[in-house]
């Protein structure tokens, strides 16, 4: 997977700020048009009407719970194999590669057969009206039907990142978003002999889009690059998946009580009425376009922690770490004053109701201020994953949803409405982002002087 031949960087002995800067760009640029797949949906669903973006928004958390089990298996198997490479094991690193293929591809698509038989229920608990219900159901009724497409490309984008390379990954991405993108009104209104579909082209889109992506990865992984095999001496099948499910699974965990806390938020926000839920739900996609980079970091930091720790260069984990945090303080803060500069135009792009545009401006207001602590929690998140501790990785995530942002948000409305909302929010991040900090740090320190004491008592023994 690595060679003396190739373009990727050496991850344990290049310049840390040189290589996680190369190896970001494309991620960034690859995950601005993977992005555009919610912003592209959103922008076009809003030309049908109120109802249905608000019917889309209502599946916002449904929908992020399937991609928080892909995205959590892909940080299992990242971890896995990028520690593996940084310990010179090529052979453990492609099977983990083939096995993490088959699981996640099996685990979806279970997960997608109980939603799409529980859409009725599910939506009904999140708070969704009757006269949303069609509009949901034709959306999400195609879309769990193609997210067996999604975590293909997926996992396999994740094993190319593990050793490094982070530019194919991105033009996968990045050609999956442009299709959507083409595709997307195509579907919505009709054109040619294409009938307009309405809310369920949006989905028709995204399918074939993914499709187009499980083709590429799949060539690349099998036939060009041979960067996945089913043979391996040194473990069984079962051996590499409980490896890859001990980190995959509380990561998927993790990811998963966003959609859960996401879905806690909507229906606070819903009893403002359908015009809070759609705002919302722009905010919410504003959200992730707004916090590219930091997620580009997330998905490149921990392959270099990783191999790193394999390696045991724990003095170059602690600095990248640090120089990461210090980067999205300052880019995040500067986001925000371009949110706040370019709002006016931003809300009024997706809503035309005066009511739906205030709260878009509301939100724009406040929550992108702590987007840079945020970034600090997710990167701690991802770091932990990165060094083979996902219980912990889970548990900062309880805290922070379930202790500081949902109860102090909740109090906030009670205060003060939907202003409050949005500033007990922000207060909770800044709670989590000092524990996250202080907890990633000590337990580095922990794991080097584990490892020095394991090298103590190898020598002791010799």
């Amino acid at each position: 997977m690595q060679n003396s031949k190739s373009s990727k960087p050496n991850l344990v002995t290049a310049d840390i700020s040189s290589t996680l800067t190369r190896m970001t760009v494309p991620m960034i640029v690859g995950m601005i048009t993977l992005m555009l797949f919610n912003i592209v949906d959103t922008f076009f669903v809003s030309m049908l009407g109120t109802e249905q973006l608000a019917a889309i928004s209502f599946t916002f958390p449904v929908t992020f719970t399937v991609i928080s089990l892909a995205i959590g298996l892909s940080i299992g198997t990242s971890a896995v194999i990028a520690k593996a490479l940084g310990a010179n094991n090529l052979s453990e690193a492609r099977f983990d590669g083939a096995v993490s293929l088959i699981i996640s591809a099996l685990l979806v698509f279970l997960l997608s057969i109980v939603g799409y038989f529980l859409i009725g229920p599910i939506f009904s608990l999140l708070g969704a009206s009757n006269e949303l219900m069609p509009y949901i159901h034709d959306y999400m009724s195609v879309w769990f039907f193609g997210s067996m497409l999604l975590i293909t490309p997926m996992i396999g984008n994740a094993v190319l990142r593990a050793s490094g390379d982070t530019k194919t990954p991105s033009l996968i991405m990045g050609g999956a978003g442009i299709a959507n993108a083409i595709l997307d009104p195509i579907f919505i209104f009709g054109f040619g002999p294409v009938p307009a579909m309405g809310i369920k082209g949006a989905a028709i889109a995204s399918l074939i889009a993914w499709s187009l992506g499980v083709i590429a990865i799949l060539y690349l992984l099998i036939y060009r690059r041979r960067l996945v095999a089913l043979k391996c001496r040194q473990q069984t099948f079962f051996q590499a998946t409980a490896k890859i499910l001990k980190i995959g699974i509380p990561a998927a965990s993790a990811n998963m009580l966003t959609p859960i806390a996401m879905a806690v938020m909507t229906a606070i926000v819903a009893t403002y009425g359908q015009t809070a839920v759609a705002a919302f739900g722009v905010g919410s996609r504003i959200e992730s376009i707004a916090s590219i980079v930091v997620l580009a970091l997330s998905m490149t930091l921990p392959p270099f922690i990783s191999q790193n720790f394999g390696a045991k260069q724990y003095d170059r984990v602690r600095d990248a770490y640090k120089i990461c945090l210090k980067f999205v303080l300052a880019w995040q803060f500067a986001i925000y004053l371009i949110l706040i500069v370019f709002s006016h135009w931003i809300s009024h792009v997706f809503a035309d109701d005066e009511a739906v545009v205030s709260v878009i401006k509301l939100f724009i207001y406040t929550l992108p201020l702590g987007y840079g602590l945020q970034g600090i929690i997710i990167l701690s998140n991802s770091s932990f994953n990165a060094l083979h501790k996902p219980m912990q990785a889970l548990w900062l995530s309880i805290i922070r949803l379930f202790v500081f942002y949902l109860p102090f948000a909740y109090l906030g409305s009670l205060i003060a409405d939907m202003n409050g909302l949005f500033i007990g929010a922000l207060i909770g991040n800044l709670f989590t982002a000092g524990v996250a900090y202080m907890w990633f740090t000590k337990t580095l320190q922990q794991v080097e002087q584990e490892s020095q004491q394991e090298v103590k008592i190898n020598e002791e023994a010799i």
